[in-house]
């Protein structure tokens, strides 16, 4: 089974070395679930050929805000509505996760609340003790599209994992990341977080993480019968 990897934004260049670009970061993550994958840097205005160029799509994360004004966004949208509509699953991560509901009819801002970093706590239907997992962004979905089950949540990010039937599932942090990455993002990117979300770097980096149920969740919503 083919997955396209809609790369929204690229990786921080002092990362690349250790982690390779996100296509790469994706591809480790869901590895031994039988998946290939290609990757297409919609960031730089490389789409794939059609809908059907993969048998399913996962739009990754990028330091670009969904609601901005950027040649690639709206060709990007009307992939995802295409796509949808026609059944091709799709799986959004972060920025993925957040284009995803804009395009779907949905509303996405910059939280007034600020910056979620690091390890995070999330209510989540399928784990009944929650899971924690890594984010990085200030960005939400603050109203979901019509049909879509929020499925995950925390007191910061109402909206944290969306699920739409069997076309497309989405989740607002990054499974896909560690703390050593966290850690190297706070380095390379650091000029975009306010001080008192740097005088936290340290904080919350620890402890296990919940990325194998992920998934796992998202290798079996890609492999589900009738998709």
């Amino acid at each position: 089974m083919k997955i396209g990897i809609l790369q929204a934004g690229l990786c921080p260049e002092e990362l690349v070395g250790e982690y390779g670009e996100y296509d790469a970061v994706f591809a480790r993550f869901l590895d031994g679930f039988g998946f290939e994958f290609e990757g297409f840097r919609v960031v730089e205005g490389e789409f794939p050929p059609s809908i059907n160029s993969a048998d399913g799509w996962l739009i990754t994360g990028s330091k670009y805000g969904a609601y901005e004004d950027h040649d690639w966004i709206a060709p990007l949208e009307n992939f995802i509505r295409h796509s949808y509509n026609q059944s091709v699953p799709i799986i959004g991560v972060c920025f993925g996760h957040q284009i995803l509901a804009q395009a779907l009819g949905g509303k996405v801002e910059k939280f007034a609340g600020g910056w979620a970093v690091g390890k995070q706590h999330y209510q989540l239907d399928k784990a009944e003790d929650g899971i924690d997992l890594m984010a990085w962004h200030q960005d939400q979905v603050v109203v979901p599209p019509q049909g879509a089950e929020v499925i995950g949540s925390s007191p910061f990010c109402n909206y944290a994992a969306l699920a739409y039937g069997n076309k497309a599932l989405s989740i607002q942090a990054h499974p896909e990341f560690d703390a050593e990455f966290i850690a190297g993002l706070f380095n390379a990117r650091k000029y975009v977080l306010p001080d008192e979300v740097m005088a936290r770097r340290n904080d919350d980096l620890s402890g296990e993480l919940s990325s194998p149920l992920i998934a796992t969740m998202m290798a079996d919503f890609l492999k589900q019968e009738g998709v």
